[in-house]
């Protein structure tokens, strides 16, 4: 296969051009305009950042993706899916709460925010993939009934797939709550008795009469349940729970699965930034501080070598001192020095990820770095 171009730009400016842009040329230098945008549906994928969290990217970057899709003839929208954990983002009024705190708003940004998933996370649309373990991804519908896909990825470390990139922001962020179960778990919902007020909201969504009301207390039959996750996104008292027993590597591979049926049979363009690189995900209602320097801007058509070439480069840059990578790094003298996620998360790796995205035809490694 031949490399993939992936242009990068450093956040220097000067006074004739900041970062906005430069933002701005570094898209039409990549190729954006190649899209054809005229009356079509253009989905932003994004981070609004949990409530507490201030690593995610300014609404300024989402607002210049915007404008360059309107002048081009589009329908921009920014959109994410809810989380499956219990926090800020579980629902679409919350989530909607959240992004606006964050700045993300029709006004700041110049187009509608839509969470993708609807209000509890169950709107979904499935899609068909038949991949080695996925077969049908659950994928929150705004997201499928987007006729261009753009991604803009925060770049940063996370806790359980190494790095979080555009494979991350797209495949993990792209799935509704049954969705983001199916990656994450091997197993199927539980529920916590003690949190359980027995209201029997569960039991009418339910569509294998897999739960039981018993004692005043719901409990799941494993041999009916299927794994949907509906009954996690009705629970009002957040009793039901998904079990987080996937391996990282299984994680990894579905979650490059998911990314590729998202994808899939429409135009998609990809940007990430590396700056604020916190060691964990987003989704933390705090943020370390960053383990390396900012690094850059990157574009690119494939997300596979634009997640590799953000890697290598975050990996060549020094560690921040008093950061968890610097603290690790004195103390795992075993693991890789020279791969600053393995080492800010010793018990993850992010390879399997890449290599599996290579396998299933999502893009390539190899890469041209094309610096603006």
């Amino acid at each position: 296969m031949d490399k993939s171009k992936v242009y990068f730009t450093t956040f220097k400016t000067s006074f004739t051009e900041n970062l906005l842009t430069k933002l701005r040329r570094l898209m039409i230098t990549a190729g954006i305009k190649d899209i054809d945008f005229t009356d079509k549906y253009a989905a932003i994928k994004i981070h609004f950042g949990e409530y507490g969290n201030l690593a995610f990217l300014r609404p300024n970057y989402a607002k210049v993706v915007a404008d360059v899709v309107k002048e081009s003839g589009g329908k921009p929208f920014l959109t994410d899916c809810n989380t499956l954990y219990v926090g800020s983002r579980k629902n679409a009024l919350d989530h909607l709460d959240t992004a606006y705190a964050n700045g993300f708003s029709p006004m700041t940004t110049g187009c509608q925010v839509i969470i993708a998933d609807g209000l509890k996370g169950t709107d979904e649309v499935l899609v068909p993939i038949d991949g080695e373990y996925v077969k049908e991804a659950k994928v929150g519908r705004a997201l499928m009934d987007a006729d261009i896909l753009i991604s803009l990825t925060h770049f940063k470390g996370h806790e359980a797939t190494s790095f979080g990139g555009a494979i991350k922001n797209i495949g993990m962020g792209g799935g509704s709550r049954a969705g983001k179960m199916e990656m994450h778990s091997d197993g199927k919902p539980t529920v916590t008795a003690d949190k359980c007020i027995g209201c029997a909201s569960c039991t009418r969504v339910c569509a294998h009469t897999g739960i039981m009301i018993t004692d005043k207390k719901a409990a799941i039959d494993h041999n009916k349940c299927v794994g949907c996750g509906r009954c996690i996104g009705v629970c009002p008292k957040d009793a039901i729970e998904a079990t987080f027993d996937a391996s990282n590597k299984r994680l990894n591979c579905k979650m490059a699965e998911y990314t590729k049926a998202i994808c899939q049979n429409r135009p998609c363009f990809h940007i990430a930034l590396v700056c604020d690189v916190s060691p964990n995900c987003d989704c933390h209602a705090e943020n370390d501080i960053p383990i390396i320097p900012d690094v850059g801007m990157f574009a690119s058509f494939d997300p596979v070598a634009l997640d590799v070439a953000c890697a290598d480069a975050c990996n060549r840059q020094p560690i921040i001192a008093g950061s968890v990578l610097a603290e690790n790094a004195a103390h795992h003298e075993c693991c890789d020095h020279t791969d600053h996620f393995h080492m800010t998360h010793p018990d993850t790796e992010w390879e399997s990820c890449i290599a599996h995205s290579v396998k299933i035809g999502l893009g390539t490694d190899q890469y041209e770095l094309i610096e603006i």
